[in-house]
């Protein structure tokens, strides 16, 4: 029997301008902003005080489902707060409990052990820098470089066994999953302790990458293979202390584990609305890449139900560290119709494959002069491909001579082109296009966009001179494009 998920109304406090306003804490009152949205304070969440690895007292939050069977070998959840937050905070930030209400797992919040912040590592070059104190109290903490000796770890170490001791924990299905500065932490663990785990889960918090690689461009890992989920945010920044623009650190992060997974194989790439989906097979472990379309830092109120439906309902660490899979919730497939391109490439993406272009793409502008007095403006861009490998992507008959052409489509449509002429025929019908075929190569090349928008009727998102169309409402993100950029080159 399914257990039912209930959403309770709260009382909205629009003018909110804090961070993490306190009186949050067990209440009705919820918040907004494009990077964090709360729920109203769960009625089973507990607050739980001790002193766990030293004489200063911690604090952690326990969330045990209605639906949690003591009979049964239930599956424990770790979710880690942002920087200068709380356990209490991140559980209404995060619709982990909804998502426990239903699946019957418990989930466990803790505070980091000392002025909300977690004792997470950095390159040593930057620690200086990066624990400065400052009024906002977003400092690091020293830490020591035999990690078995971190505050934080030893307080998670603590809390498994303390946890196992009171509840019937699957000690198999024990995940962890944070945000912000909690992804940093959860990614460290991973880095160190993985093999502990049954998969790791992060939003919004990536390292810098001379944390993660060596000199010689080697990951720098201890904890071994795990399955891992990186979600990131559009409209983030690089971690502080970086050097490098935030696309190539989302880029560096993710190559990390892919690396240290095994990851060796093309992805399955999946769009469904502001959520870009790319999902690696690896020999080792899996991986699954998410960004989000235009979405501030912080997490989605729905990351938790995807990391859940997506990895974690899906995965277990076997008592000799191997990892098993089972049927997830939500399988980890690509889109079944996608054609996805980008300017100045050698290949096209179709359908989850990678396909050779018979000459590289490139970009077209189209212009605006007129009455400008010899200036122009850019009306548009358009990756442009050759016409006779449009007609293969549609599985048409191609006609094409001295900068003419004729698509024949297998619906009976037939297409009209010529060089430089903005018009074509679509069944002996004038039509404008987006842009005018051009020749380059020998070839007559056409807009790829128009002919997906326009003949094969599909959804058509862009995003950096990167295309990407299937056949329902999608948004190509930026970090989105930069993978498949990176893919088709």
């Amino acid at each position: 029997m399914e257990h039912k998920i209930k959403l309770i109304p709260g009382i909205p406090d629009d003018d909110n301008r804090e961070y993490l306003p306190e009186k949050l804490k067990e209440s009705e009152i919820v918040v907004n902003e494009n990077g964090n949205n709360s729920q109203v304070y769960p009625k089973n969440l507990k607050e739980m005080k001790a002193c766990l690895i030293d004489e200063n007292e911690d604090t952690w939050y326990e969330y045990v489902p209605d639906s949690y069977d003591p009979s049964k070998k239930t599956p424990l959840v770790f979710s880690m707060h942002g920087g200068i937050m709380t356990g209490w905070a991140q559980c209404i930030y995060t619709s982990w409990s909804l998502v426990a209400d239903r699946e019957g797992f418990i989930v466990v919040y803790p505070n980091a052990h000392s002025r909300r912040f977690w004792q997470i590592e950095c390159e040593r070059r930057l620690f200086k820098q990066l624990s400065e104190p400052n009024d906002e109290g977003i400092y690091m903490h020293d830490f020591p470089d035999d990690i078995t000796q971190n505050n934080d770890i030893r307080i998670v170490v603590k809390l498994i066994e303390l946890m196992k001791g009171k509840y019937n924990i699957d000690e198999e299905r024990i995940y962890m999953q944070g945000m912000s500065l909690g992804n940093s932490m959860t990614a460290m663990i991973a880095r160190h302790c993985g093999m502990h785990f049954a998969a790791m889960a992060g939003s919004a918090g990536p390292s810098t990458i001379g944390l993660l690689f060596d000199e010689n461009d080697q990951p720098v890992n201890a904890g071994g293979p795990v399955p891992v989920w990186q979600a990131r945010m559009e409209f983030d920044q690089a971690p502080p202390g970086s050097e490098d623009n935030v696309e190539d650190v989302v880029a560096k992060n993710r190559e990390y584990w892919l690396r240290i997974n095994g990851c060796n194989t093309l992805p399955e790439l999946k769009i469904d609305g502001e959520n870009n989906f790319a999902f690696y097979k690896g020999e080792k472990a899996d991986f699954v890449f998410r960004d989000v379309k235009n979405r501030d830092h912080g997490q989605t109120f729905d990351e938790a139900e995807l990391v859940w439906d997506y990895l974690f309902s899906g995965t277990r660490r076997k008592a000799d560290r191997s990892i098993e899979y089972m049927e997830p919730n939500e399988a980890r497939k690509g889109d079944e119709v996608v054609i996805a391109a980008a300017d100045d490439c050698e290949y096209i993406w179709i359908n989850q494959e990678k396909k050779k272009l018979p000459a590289k793409s490139m970009l077209w502008q189209k212009l605006k002069y007129h009455g400008l007095h010899g200036g122009a403006i850019v009306r548009g861009e358009y990756c442009m491909i050759p016409a006779s490998f449009i007609a293969d992507i549609a599985g048409a008959a191609y006609t094409e001579k001295e900068g003419w052409a004729e698509i024949v489509m297998k619906d009976g449509r037939t297409l009209q082109f010529a060089r430089g002429c903005m018009g074509c025929t679509i069944d002996n019908k004038v039509h404008a296009m987006l842009c005018e075929p051009i020749e380059r190569n020998g070839m007559l090349y056409i807009s790829l966009e128009w002919f997906c928008k326009e003949i094969l009727k599909l959804h058509v998102s862009t995003c950096n001179h990167v295309m990407y169309a299937t056949d329902h409402y999608s948004l190509l993100s930026v970090n989105m494009a930069r993978l498949i950029r990176d893919l088709l080159r």
